[in-house]
């Protein structure tokens, strides 16, 4: 979760979100690092426009505001497939990557 706050403090910031800018942010709080969790959020964070994402998130709500409404079905059947999507473009990624690494292990291999 440090990982997502950094990445937020570095948006908030106006700051570029790469690898050596969360580096920098988590060695500054003393959070040890996981070079491969900063390369994975960076990664999945490269096609994410932030803003958005935090304004489609839950609002607090305010004192004597009424809840959400639940979402209607047909809403929760579009987010549904929008996941699926989103796990197979993840999946297809990730063997793109594969890929790319068994090319490179024949360079050094």
């Amino acid at each position: 979760m440090e990982y997502v706050y950094a990445s937020l403090l570095l948006h908030y910031a106006g700051k570029p979100i790469n690898e050596e800018n969360v580096r920098k942010v988590l060695e500054a709080a003393g959070i040890a690092i996981d070079e491969v969790k900063i390369k994975a959020l960076v990664a999945a964070l490269k096609e994410v426009n932030i803003d958005e994402a935090i304004k489609s998130a839950a609002i607090p709500m305010a004192v004597g505001a009424a809840p959400a409404p639940a979402a209607a079905p047909a809403e929760a059947e579009a987010a549904k497939a929008e996941e699926k999507k989103e796990e197979k473009e993840e999946k297809k990624e990730e063997l793109e990557e594969e890929e790319l690494a068994e090319g490179l292990a024949g360079l050094f291999g």
